[in-house]
């Protein structure tokens, strides 16, 4: 797989409202009603995450869970991270 350039990463970002290119990663805070529902979309979200076999890297503190994806082997950001992108941002809609 091989990582996209920064412009065509800033174009790809128009389809995801929420997420900016931060340092060379896609980076996305998603917030929620409180711990619970954030510890509740990272287990949800880890099925989808372990069946892409394309893991984020991300931390919780209370109610938000910051996201941020990267392609190491790829040296940057890919496909595959915009498909992860799209499967948080469908898994996090009903929560808001």
């Amino acid at each position: 797989m091989t990582a996209f350039s920064e412009d065509e990463i800033i174009k790809r970002l128009d389809d995801f409202p929420g997420w900016s290119l931060d340092d060379g990663v896609l980076h996305r805070v998603f917030e929620f009603d409180g711990f619970p529902a954030a510890i509740g979309f990272m287990v949800q979200a880890s099925r989808r995450i372990d069946a892409l076999n394309h893991h984020p890297e991300w931390t919780n503190v209370y109610n938000k869970v910051d996201v941020r994806l990267t392609s190491h082997d790829a040296g940057g950001v890919t496909a595959s991270d915009f498909e992860l992108a799209r499967v948080l941002d469908e898994l996090a809609e009903p929560t808001k």
